[in-house]
């Protein structure tokens, strides 16, 4: 591919009607409630957007408020069916855990989780720092447990028992590269709490996963135009070479992309995903040369 220096595969444009799923289920309505963390940002403001954009009401949470707020306005721009309410609050600290969830009913009956909020920590195991693991343990893990756990009750407590939580993976959860340890461990765990939601479930209450490769957020795109100048090559030689060299497709996703995998999943499209992952990742885990 021709080396750019435009970095125009680093834009993730601001998301239509076109860019979005639209399904069909009596479910998706104002009266059900989607709860999205991580929502300020990225892949969790997208998915906000989405699952608003099919007539949900939408509690999204983040710790950063005007990243809600932003999402608040995009919701607004693109004139979406369902709302989105936010509820500012921090996933280390249970108090706020359990106040995301009590505002939630608020807004009408919970019925989906969408576990997305995560961060990043490069540094080998020998000298990964445990307070870090810690916070990422705390963020991409426990919290999520700790959420479905109270969702949980939320979906059994409806009239018909129909619900679903959903959770954020990714190709580190299938299979791990160095000095990324933390964000290994959450992603495995987090495929092992989908499975424990679903042996559970059953009688319409759902789980399953996402694992994609690597997607146009701020935590991804931010790191790409260093990376070329430390390794003294272009943006497209760290996008196809260094980050998609295990890839048949050469692209990253956009956030929509994988916004779009949980209006699926937690659609009525989606009632024999049940444990399962849905592995989009362009062919990075499964073939090789």
């Amino acid at each position: 591919m021709e080396d750019s220096d435009t970095h125009d595969r680093l834009v993730v444009d601001s998301i239509t009607d076109d860019d979005l799923l639209f399904v069909d289920d009596d479910h998706f309505s104002a009266d059900s409630v989607a709860i999205v963390t991580g929502a300020g940002s990225g892949i969790g403001q997208a998915t906000a957007l989405a699952l608003a954009a099919n007539g949900l009401t939408v509690a999204a949470t983040d710790v950063d408020e005007d990243g809600l707020a932003e999402t608040v306005d995009e919701a607004e721009r693109l004139d979406t069916d369902g709302s989105v309410e936010t509820v500012v609050a921090d996933l280390t600290v249970d108090d706020d855990v359990e106040r995301i969830v009590g505002r939630a009913t608020d807004f009408g009956t919970v019925r989906y989780l969408a576990n997305v909020a995560g961060l990043q920590h490069i540094d080998a195991i020998e000298e990964f720092p445990m307070n870090q693991y810690d916070l990422m343990h705390d963020v991409m893990l426990r919290a999520p447990v700790y959420l479905s756990k109270l969702v949980v009750r939320e979906i059994r407590d409806t009239d018909d028992g129909v619900g679903a939580v959903g959770n954020m993976a990714s190709v580190h959860g299938h299979y791990v590269t160095a000095d990324k340890v933390g964000y290994n461990v959450s992603k495995f765990g987090i495929r092992g709490l989908t499975q424990s939601v679903a042996a559970e479930g059953g009688d319409g209450l759902r789980a399953f996963s996402v694992s994609t490769g690597y997607v146009k957020t701020p935590l991804v795109t931010d790191q790409i135009p260093d990376t070329a100048e430390q390794r003294g090559i272009s943006v497209d030689e760290v996008i196809d070479d260094v980050m998609l060299g295990q890839s048949r497709v050469k692209e990253m996703m956009d956030p929509a992309d994988v916004a779009n995998l949980f209006v699926f999943g937690f659609s009525t499209h989606g009632d024999h995903l049940n444990g399962g992952d849905l592995l989009f990742d362009g062919g990075m885990t499964l073939t090789y040369e």
